[in-house]
């Protein structure tokens, strides 16, 4: 697939680096996969922990992102970075591993016997949140990642870069060749406009404000 140089124009380095990468991955470079895999398997196992808190879960999680992603890798285009894309496929997948889960345990509330009102859910404890409240949590994760997306390009870009990349204050003021101060004022006012958003009426149920 052939892309302009005005396509990824907007792109940071950094992304403009991995759309290459996924160039070399399409076209069979075994090594091109395995560096996507190291640049973000730790922030997407991190992402998928705070979904789930569950190890394993998240373990396994992680895998079916990557998977999902190379298998459908020809159909990235970069309107966005590859990290943004990559956070979409793995947020989605655990909201239906999450939909499912809780499908499962609502099987719970079948009762013990026949003649009897005693169920399951009555003799299980937990300290974790409800299925449910999972379920809320991550539609919230969904609904978050829609409005950095709704932002003004200049501020998506920045709050790409200090969350989704990981970068420091330093390190987008360097690969943007900006100040650090604009950096910082920047990302204030990205921040001030996603919580405005946030604080709109039907947000308090996803996200805790």
């Amino acid at each position: 697939m052939e892309v302009n140089a005005t396509a990824t124009s907007r792109l940071s380095p950094r992304a403009v680096e991995d759309f290459e990468i996924v160039q070399l991955a399409i076209q069979g470079d075994q090594k091109a996969y395995t560096q996507l895999m190291e640049r973000y398997r730790q922030a997407v196992f991190h992402s998928m922990m705070r979904m789930v808190n569950h190890r394993e879960d998240a373990n396994d999680l992680t895998i079916e992102a990557f998977g999902k992603a190379f298998h459908k890798l020809s159909s990235y285009t970069p309107t966005y970075a590859f990290s943004t894309w990559l956070f979409k496929i793995a947020v989605n997948n655990c909201i239906d591993h999450i939909r499912r889960k809780r499908l499962k345990l609502m099987s719970i509330d079948e009762p013990l016997e026949h003649v009897s009102d005693r169920n399951y859910a009555g003799n299980i404890s937990s300290g974790n949140a409800n299925p449910e409240e999972v379920v809320i949590r991550a539609q919230g994760v969904e609904k978050i990642s829609q409005m950095i997306r709704s932002l003004n390009s200049k501020y998506r870009l920045m709050i790409e870069l200090r969350y989704y990349e990981e970068l420091s204050y330093e390190e987008i003021a360097e690969e943007l060749s900006i100040p650090l101060g604009t950096v910082k004022a920047q990302l204030h006012r990205a921040k001030d406009m996603l919580h405005k958003m946030v604080k709109q009426p039907g947000m308090s149920a996803y996200v805790d404000v």
